[in-house]
């Protein structure tokens, strides 16, 4: 085995954090990294069978070193495809996708395996606190992966789990590629009326990268709405950016259709072969909703809500654009800029003039690592060394108050073409105590690039995703825990949203954004009564935002819990499935379409979200009842964030995670929090 390799991947006990030295590692590194991680993880699950002494401890210590190569491997690599999607990199992941299924199925269906987790919990009575929660989560994920299914129902789901895996990775791929021939070509200047000079020079930018020198392009973002919505003044470039939008996902080699009815249909079929009605209730079981009565009882009130609220705001832009533009009807396109023509009483700040106070480093540093300060005791040093996997990136160490070194984050802000789209945080080596490991989690983004000498200005909206993502992050930074397997933000799908949703909130306190509100130019904070403007107007639009949310979750559950026979069986049928699925629950309203339509819905047919975007809701409520609770104990405060840390961020996965809420609130979470902060009650 060679020991380069081991050693790019942080492997070699190095200097912490030790993140994969990606400068250093070539694409074909991450396949050996991954291939070689699945052969030792074999290798090492054999012996463990093998054994013939009773089990221990040791037992579930080995199990998880099995996978320490596999895990750096995979994470490195995911983590530099999402930032960087090159056709070499989407051919490894679609070559290893089949492959990985194929291991995972070799592990969670070997019996004797099975049965030596089992005589273990036979003998539980000397395992501590973490060891049984990690011992029982092993064994009810073998039960969830079909350990007692008969042989020939086990190879149907080896075989569906297969196909599964490499359609996941088709659309993947697929939406991708949308993504970089979808962009709208503008061939006259007056069509970008509205926009600022940064925008329009990424515009020109964006134009040469496909070839149309001497015009401009509205490259698209990942959700339906698009952010320059709000500035176009020229309403036939706002139906153009509007429609392609929409449209994405049905044009030759990025029509994910296809790969849409297939993947539906055979989730379905993996449900029912594991004794579930449908994929929906089959992932339900995994989380903290437990049932998809429990999604849809929450899901269908709060949607409900939202409609009505979205409705209201629909009759007051109907009214103002009938003033801004006579004689013309409002339409989905005029939506969020008829939003921004703000009336003179109307509470907020203007879009433009906020910008130019919100510099990225500025917010960065002053904003959101300075409240992980205040709250946790952190500090955070520039070391570019730790190991960015693109130029764009920059590394902080992380530090507590003490000095002790804690671990690393990587931001990468910029959007680019081989990007994916949107934001996240992946954790690319988590927190263990078990291999002494400290964690590295990264931040990436898709702001505009600056011109050279010139800052990134940002947008509020994308100040509240960065709070977000770093909520992932210290999500994943706070772990205190023994196996990396439950370190962080390795929790239930409809839980993992919840620390980082928190975290938003710190954006909209006062004495916060004084600090990092401060203009480009001059250096002068936002004017106070700016900042009461700003955070008077938190709840305005908010039944857009969340209506347009409360429909993708439940686009969502439509897809996941329709039986078989009445899904679509032809590409041509998506979208007539799609209108049917949003009229029946009450969420069809054209002028605000789902945040994300079928076609790139990428959380769901890509990534791990499947029957599961509900999960951001579900967190809200956590989060909006931890809001109540942080305001009863003193806000943005050390004793308060220290109480937060202990209870819920460096508890990770490795226990009951609602139960570990309960003992940390006193009490289950309210949703009347939730429905008051979103103006929804």
């Amino acid at each position: 085995m060679p020991a380069a390799p081991r050693a790019l991947f942080g492997l070699d006990g190095g200097q912490p954090p030790a993140a994969p030295a990606f400068g250093s590692l070539a694409d074909e590194d991450y396949r050996w990294a991954i291939e070689q991680g699945m052969v030792e993880q074999r290798a090492r699950l054999d012996d463990l069978v093998g054994r013939t002494a009773p089990p221990t401890t040791d037992l579930l210590r080995d199990w998880e070193r099995s996978s320490h190569l596999l895990d750096r491997g995979r994470s490195a690599f995911l983590t530099l495809l999402s930032a960087d999607a090159t056709p070499a990199r989407e051919a490894i992941e679609a070559d290893l996708a089949p492959a990985l299924a194929r291991h995972r199925d070799a592990i969670w269906l070997d019996r004797a395996l099975y049965e030596r987790f089992r005589d273990l919990e036979t003998r539980a009575a000397g395992l501590d606190d973490q060891d049984a929660w990690l011992l029982s989560e092993i064994l009810r994920r073998f039960r969830r992966a079909g350990i007692d299914l008969p042989e020939a129902h086990q190879q149907e789901l080896r075989d569906l789990n297969e196909r599964i895996a490499a359609l996941e990775a088709e659309f993947s791929a697929r939406v991708v590629a949308g993504r970089r021939t979808g962009a709208v070509l503008i061939t006259d200047r007056a069509g970008l009326d509205g926009l600022g000079p940064d925008q329009i020079e990424a515009a020109r930018r964006a134009a040469e990268r496909h070839g149309w020198d001497g015009f401009f392009a509205l490259d698209l973002v990942n959700t339906t709405g698009q952010p320059l919505l709000s500035r176009l003044n020229n309403r036939d470039t706002r139906q153009l950016l509007y429609e392609a939008s929409v449209g994405r996902g049905r044009v030759a080699e990025s029509d994910t259709r296809p790969v849409i009815v297939e993947l539906a249909r055979l989730r379905a079929r993996k449900a029912a072969l594991l004794g579930f009605p449908h994929y929906a209730a089959y992932v339900a079981d995994d989380c903290c909703a437990k049932t998809t009565e429990a999604v849809m009882g929450l899901l269908t009130r709060a949607a409900a809500a939202a409609g009505r609220a979205v409705r209201r705001e629909a009759d007051a832009l109907r009214a103002r654009f009938a003033a801004l533009v006579p004689g013309e009807t409002l339409q989905a396109w005029d939506w969020q800029w008829t939003a921004a023509q703000r009336p003179a009483d109307a509470p907020g700040v203007d879009e433009e003039t906020l910008s130019a106070y919100l510099p990225f480093e500025q917010v960065l540093e002053q904003g959101v690592l300075a409240a992980a300060g205040i709250l946790y005791g952190l500090t955070f040093t520039r070391r570019d060394t730790l190991g960015g996997y693109t130029a764009d990136c920059r590394a902080y160490e992380v530090h507590e108050a003490d000095g002790t070194l804690l671990g690393g984050v990587i931001f990468d802000p910029y959007a680019r073409p081989t990007k994916g789209g949107g934001a996240w945080m992946t954790l690319l080596v988590p927190q263990s105590r078990l291999f002494g490991d400290l964690p590295v989690v990264t931040n990436n983004g898709n702001l505009t690039r600056p011109e050279p000498n010139r800052p990134c200005l940002m947008t509020w909206k994308q100040v509240t995703t960065l709070f977000h993502e770093f909520g992932h992050d210290l999500h994943g930074l706070l772990s205190d825990v023994r196996y990396p397997s439950v370190s962080g933000t390795r929790t239930p799908t409809d839980f993992v949203e919840f620390p980082s949703q928190v975290n938003e909130i710190w954006a909209w306190e006062p004495a916060l954004i004084a600090r990092f509100a401060r203009h480009y130019e001059t250096g002068e904070p936002l004017p106070d009564h700016l900042i009461d403007a700003l955070v008077g107007s938190r709840q305005a639009g908010e039944g857009y935002i969340v209506f347009e949310k409360y429909a993708a979750m439940l686009l969502d559950q439509a897809w996941h819990q329709t039986p078989p026979d009445e899904l679509p069986s032809s590409p041509d049928e998506v979208d007539a499935f799609e209108q049917a699925a949003l009229e029946r629950a009450g969420v069809w309203f054209p002028l605000v379409p789902p945040r994300y339509r079928s076609c790139y819905f990428m959380h769901i047919w890509g990534h791990g979200y499947a029957a599961a975007y509900y999960a951001y809701l579900w967190s809200e409520v956590l989060d909006a009842d931890t809001d109540a609770w942080f305001a009863g104990h003193g806000g943005l405060d050390r004793d308060a964030g220290e109480a937060f840390r202990r209870g819920v961020l460096a508890v990770g996965g490795s226990r009951d995670v609602m139960a570990a809420y309960r003992d940390f609130r006193g009490s289950d979470p309210d949703p009347a929090h939730l429905m008051r902060r979103e103006g929804l009650e």
